[in-house]
């Protein structure tokens, strides 16, 4: 993976936790933090269990990007269709940043929440209502599997690596540069309701997408213009 990808991916996840993630699962963060940790108990304690559980999460987020460019692989059979794959992702980007920005509803048609399922609701509860520290770290692996449009962006930059290691490295990154924003709010409630600031972040995080969409979308046309002037030359020669 190319450093500037890498940047690229901290800087929108890390940017979008405070806007997007913080919106779609501070509940769940809120909800664990009152039920399952004691006001009482240890900063150390309490650091602990936010950490497990936002590891749970980054281990269920390697795992799909480990899938998405296993698939990714399957799919690209050329160097022409790693081009379309390019930017058929850099599209996909561009459209979440626009989502993001309250443009457009595209995240909103994609996240469609299976939260209400009896099967979801009893996993949930028995695992909240479990004191164990490993629990913490179920938690957040049960949450990494919600439908998340943030994710799913990720998830296509993690299929269009071609690459079940490079895939899992991509949404590795993503769920990294996401705890420092959850895990704030394990400690700081007010960050779910500070809307300012949360709207700010969101609106850097839209701009950062849109931007790495649209430099996705030019790599892709190269790669295909690559192709097509080596495919030339083979002709000539």
């Amino acid at each position: 993976m190319e450093t500037v990808n890498i940047i690229s991916i901290i800087s929108i996840a890390f940017l979008g936790s405070f806007g997007h993630c913080i919106g779609m699962c501070g509940g769940i963060v809120l909800a664990y933090s009152t039920i399952k940790i004691e006001p009482k108990s240890s900063k150390v304690s309490q650091s602990a269990a936010h950490l497990l559980y936002s590891f749970g999460r980054v281990f269920t987020y390697s795992i799909l990007g480990a899938v998405f460019g296993t698939l990714g692989g399957v799919v690209t059979f050329n160097n022409t269709a790693n081009g379309m794959l390019l930017i058929v992702a850099g599209i996909a980007m561009v459209l979440a940043g626009l989502s993001l920005m309250g443009k457009i509803k595209f995240l909103t048609l994609i996240e469609h929440s299976f939260s209400s399922s009896s099967m979801y609701k009893n996993a949930f509860k028995n695992i909240l209502n479990s004191k164990s520290n490993f629990s913490f770290f179920v938690l957040g692996m049960l949450n990494g599997l919600l439908p998340c449009g943030f994710v799913y962006f990720f998830a296509i930059t993690a299929a269009s690596t071609a690459s079940p290691l490079y895939g899992a490295l991509v949404m590795a990154i993503f769920g990294i540069s996401t705890i420092p924003a959850m895990f704030g709010l394990g400690f700081l409630t007010s960050l779910s309701s500070a809307t300012s600031f949360r709207n700010m972040m969101m609106s850097l995080s839209s701009f950062a997408v849109i931007i790495y969409g649209s430099y996705t979308i030019y790599n892709g046309y190269d790669y295909i213009a690559r192709a097509e002037k080596t495919l030339t030359e083979c002709h000539t020669k």
